[in-house]
């Protein structure tokens, strides 16, 4: 039976640590008003240092009590728009209740000007945040009880009364980090260690890695709806164009990613499966819900109002606590700035290959590496606490990073290391949680680097495009901006309206020409007037010198078109072809540089309802496995080519293994899907002091009293 200390001394423990952290308030308060010169305790007259004190002692507990008391009604006043939150506005309203709380303050005759407040009240945040969160790690038990205390509340409001002692998943995203770059990043390189030494003690300790292969699509959107909902049928890019409904539809456009998703749940209800955090889970920062009953920050649910299904809750619930927003406003300002500096090194060094990184980028770039990340985080660690069976969370920090950067640039090491810290703070507070937890870390894909299409060749897919079917050709080239999912997760967060990609239209006239879209070093090519998938006689009797000029050009590796007696082909330079249904080649075979399994992919693909009438993978470097890309992306994925189908999977030995290789998201999906039986039948071991935290164990589970 487990020792429970006596009432009186848990209320004195708590005692203690608000007279701290109110001490180093006070002591704060004290330093500021001596280093500040606008800043005082005192009156013009001079007070007493008792005085002074009692002052300091007030205002920092008025302080305290406001931030608890008002700041969560102003987060959720202001809840239209989260994502401002860790900007200015958090410093102000800070500022605000400081300065509301001084002059509350009996023995105020000092002065605080207004623009001191905003300081003085970010540093008390940080510095009492700091001091509390230090005290409860410090302190075990107390610890404990905040655990018992915030799962046993969310228990009641969920209905329920004890957590079960099975073992839950946390299933961890890591977008866009392919399987090389991984390992690389857990092996010691130079002498000085692994980059991400949580990830690399995973790995030697308690978990096996292997590579997994994408589907064609090699993007979150068609690997994601795999993952979670079984079924990526009918997506065959980041973006295509439609002929039945005539729209574009992108995957990380809110009102598209709520389509797929309803799309592939009837699929999948049709071959009797559910989604995969169906029975209790949570979505956290993700595309799509996989049938989670708690959601925050989902993509396909961020139109929708409901109390339940609100993506943006998850903003609340972490900027409710003012040290949360302080110290996320402070990194994301230094996020700005250092993306801006590592902007202008690459500039001076000349780096190649190189997009631009100016206008709103900076900003984006700080809301996936930062606020996203944080509010992700916070969410999977309150999962944790309240002892769900299933949790999902993406992290897109290093994806975005890396599509401006290259995938092994300076700047994604960086951002490898923080995660790195991430999965560390989720796998200690899963050590802590009241059900034991496995951790399963993932990406959805890799990334491949290379030369934009355009930069490289001196003009864009849809000119080429334009140019085979003697079109006229636009003077300035427009360049297809990056599928960002962080800057689509802004704009949802700012509850802005969608307006995909600016450069293409929702809905195109069917008499403006071809509509060329990219997909990372994916092309995707239509016809809006023509009806119906347009066939390879049809290409050839209507536009000539199309298919020849695009299978021609030193950028491009192949295309896929139906031809009408021979069904799907892959056509490549030099009259290279190769029949998708029997496998014949004729002369040399396209898709030979891109390896084994390649035919089976755009096999797969050209199956789908909306293929479009032509498709295009850019050139892959046989040396070096550079791409590409018909966006403005240093590392890009969407194709084939390189290390962008070469995901990873990081999952606990006590599972048992996938059976295999596993090609395919939907593939992917009956492995985890597997493994959550096994968790729920108890395949856990507790490790003892000096084994292994996971080891290769079937036992029921039980837990140590």
């Amino acid at each position: 039976m487990r020792f429970r200390p006596p009432a009186w001394r848990n209320l004195g423990a708590a005692a203690l640590r608000v007279v701290a952290v109110w001490t180093t308030a006070t002591l704060t308060m004290l330093l500021l008003a001596g280093l500040l010169p606008d800043f005082r305790l005192q009156s013009e007259d001079g007070d007493s240092a008792t005085r002074i004190g009692a002052t300091a002692a007030v205002g920092a507990g008025a302080f305290a009590l406001l931030s608890a008391v008002v700041w969560p009604v102003l987060v959720r006043a202001l809840l239209l728009v989260p994502a401002f939150v860790p900007g200015l506005l958090v410093f102000f309203l800070n500022g605000s209740l400081l300065w509301i709380a001084f002059t509350l303050a009996p023995y105020g005759r000092g002065s605080l000007r207004p623009e001191n407040a905003v300081l003085v009240a970010a540093a008390m945040s940080a510095v009492s945040s700091a001091t509390s969160t230090f005290l409860a790690v410090r302190d075990d038990s107390a610890y404990r009880r905040r655990l018992a205390r915030l799962a046993g509340r969310d228990r009641r409001r969920a209905g329920g009364d004890e957590v079960p002692q099975t073992p839950g998943i946390v299933f961890l995203q890591l977008d866009g980090l392919g399987h090389e770059v991984l390992r690389e990043a857990v092996t010691d390189q130079d002498g000085t260690g692994p980059l991400m030494p949580a990830v690399a003690a995973l790995r030697r300790e308690s978990h096996r890695l292997a590579r997994w292969r994408t589907d064609w699509s090699s993007q979150t959107g068609a690997s994601q709806l795999g993952i979670l909902h079984g079924s990526n049928a009918d997506v065959p890019a980041f973006r295509w164009y439609e002929k039945d409904t005539g729209e574009v539809v992108v995957s990380n456009r809110p009102s598209s990613a709520g389509e797929l998703q309803r799309r592939a749940t009837a699929r999948a209800a049709r071959a009797g499966r559910r989604g995969l955090l169906a029975d209790g889970g949570a979505s956290r920062g993700n595309l799509f819900t996989g049938g989670a009953s708690q959601v925050a920050l989902v993509l396909s649910v961020a139109a929708r109002r409901g109390r339940d299904t609100r993506s943006r809750a998850g903003y609340f619930a972490y900027f409710s606590d003012p040290a949360n927003a302080t110290r996320t406003a402070v990194s994301f300002v230094a996020e700005v700035v250092r993306e801006t500096v590592q902007s202008l090194r690459a500039r001076f060094r000349g780096d190649r290959p190189r997009v631009s990184r100016a206008g709103l980028y900076p900003f984006v770039r700080a809301f996936a590496t930062v606020v996203e990340r944080d509010v992700v985080v916070a969410a999977v660690l309150g999962d944790l606490l309240t002892g769900r069976p299933a949790v999902y969370a993406d992290l897109v920090s290093y994806d975005e990073v890396a599509h401006h950067s290259g995938p092994r640039g300076r700047d994604t090491r960086q951002v490898l290391r923080r995660l790195d810290r991430a999965v560390a703070l989720i796998a200690d507070v899963a050590e802590r949680a009241p059900r034991p937890y496995h951790l399963v870390l993932l990406s959805d894909h890799g990334q491949s680097r290379g030369e934009t299409f355009q930069r490289a060749y001196g003009l864009s897919l849809e000119e080429l495009v334009r140019a085979g079917c003697g079109l006229p050709v636009p003077r300035r080239a427009g360049r297809t901006r990056s599928g960002s999912e962080a800057r689509t997760a802004a704009r949802a967060a700012l509850h802005r309206p969608e307006n995909g990609d600016a450069e293409v239209p929702r809905r195109p006239s069917r008499g403006a020409g071809p509509v060329v879209l990219g997909s990372g070093n994916l092309g995707l090519i239509s016809f809006p007037d023509v009806p119906g998938r347009m066939t390879r006689e049809q290409l050839d009797a209507r536009h000539p010198a199309l298919l020849p000029a695009l299978a021609g050009h030193p950028g491009v590796g192949f295309l896929l078109v139906e031809s009408e007696r021979h069904g799907p082909v892959v056509l490549g330079p030099a009259g290279g072809e190769h029949r998708l249904r029997t496998g014949e080649t004729i002369g040399e075979d396209p898709l030979a540089p891109f390896g084994p399994g390649a035919a089976e992919a755009v096999l797969r693909t050209s199956g789908f309802a909306n293929v479009p009438d032509i498709m295009v993978n850019s050139r892959c470097d046989p040396e070096t496995g550079e791409v590409h890309a018909f966006e403005e992306q240093v590392g890009s994925h969407g194709g084939l080519g390189g290390e962008q189908s070469d995901a990873f999977l990081l999952w606990p030995r006590v599972f048992s293994p996938p059976g295999g290789p596993i090609v395919g998201a939907e593939r992917l999906h009956l492995v985890l899907r597997r493994w959550l039986e096994e968790s729920a039948e108890g395949w856990f071991t507790p490790p003892e002091p000096d084994a292994e935290p996971f080891p290769a164990s079937r036992e029921p589970a039980r837990r140590a009293r």
